[in-house]
């Protein structure tokens, strides 16, 4: 029996050891920088406030590069540096879809914060940008939550390591990717639902025109006039209200007026329907869905101190 209760103990020890989080996940919470950097959040609010003020861009724009950023080399600001020699994330094709704007609030942010004695050089440009993407939310008129903090900016970004969904990908793709980021097919169309700010420029679903019978064909029609009269800056709005945060994606879904082929799959497909009818007809779930997703998201490859360091400037490492 005295040998059973040890290998009970020690697999139950093997067991506690694999359940807990690895150590730069650990380190994440709350008030990361109270007695560090304590007026932080008032003033990337503020910042980020002031940026939208400048440009409606500037919201979805923040908030798609801190996803561009995670799904990457995880949320390690790595999608902000640029190179020289001009292999970098940013620079990639996949990231050409990201707006100035994105890039501007999050170096606004760091100038406001680097301009406080208190906070200059001790607030990574990683938390900024995840403080950055809540505040684009919640001023937005979507959720209000706490953001973990305390991750570190990585020191490497190459063309190569991109590799993000397309617009055109079908459900098993979609959750192939999201899979790989440890996220369910319900949390991944939670996600999807920050859609529901900004808009997308024609190249992305011009091909869908006419050729694809899940849109709508009024829908169509609009499209096909805005993309034939602008054919190389004309682009169509995500949702009808796409400056606000709310469930009106879903239900754009459910009408097929869905503008990415990757979005309107997941109305198409019986699999994940379910889900888009769900949020459609209750905000207050996907808002509690979307800020599970957005955490868990803000966990993906987290650097630590011995892995990655704080930027003095967002866009080059120290």
């Amino acid at each position: 029996m005295a040998s059973l209760g040890l290998g009970f103990f020690v697999a139950a020890v093997v067991s506690a050891v694999a359940l807990m989080p690895p150590p730069a996940v650990a380190q994440l919470r709350p008030y990361y920088y109270a007695g560090i950097c304590p007026n932080l959040e008032v003033i990337v609010r503020s910042s980020v406030k002031q940026s939208m003020a400048q440009s409606p861009i500037s919201a979805p724009a923040a908030l798609r590069l801190f996803f561009h950023d995670c799904a990457v080399r995880g949320c390690d600001a790595s999608i902000m540096i640029v190179n020289s020699n001009g292999d970098d994330e940013w620079r990639n094709p996949d990231n050409q879809s990201l707006k100035p704007e994105g890039f501007q609030v999050i170096l606004n942010a760091k100038a406001a914060v680097d301009s406080d004695p208190q906070c200059q050089y001790k607030v990574s440009c990683a938390d900024i940008m995840a403080l950055a993407a809540r505040e684009s939310i919640a001023q937005s008129g979507g959720p209000y939550y706490e953001v973990e903090l305390g991750r570190y900016d990585g020191r490497v970004s190459t063309k190569a390591s991109v590799v993000l969904p397309h617009a055109n990908f079908t459900l098993d793709q979609l959750n192939a990717f999201f899979s790989g980021l440890g996220f369910s097919q319900s949390e991944m169309i939670a996600l999807s639902g920050g859609h529901t700010l900004g808009a997308a420029d024609c190249p992305f679903f011009q091909y869908r025109i006419g050729t694809d019978p899940s849109m709508d064909p009024s829908f169509a029609s609009q499209l096909s006039s805005t993309c034939s009269s602008n054919p190389s800056s004309g682009f169509a709005f995500l949702d009808p209200s796409p400056v606000t945060f709310d469930n009106a994606f879903y239900r754009n879904l459910q009408a097929g007026k869905g503008l990415l082929g990757s979005d309107q799959v997941l109305y198409s497909d019986v699999r994940s329907r379910g889900t888009v009818n769900y949020y459609a007809t209750n905000q207050g779930a996907f808002f509690g869905d979307f800020v599970a997703a957005m955490t868990k998201l803000g966990r993906v490859g987290v650097k630590t101190a011995a892995t990655g360091e704080i930027r003095r400037d967002c866009r080059f490492p120290n």
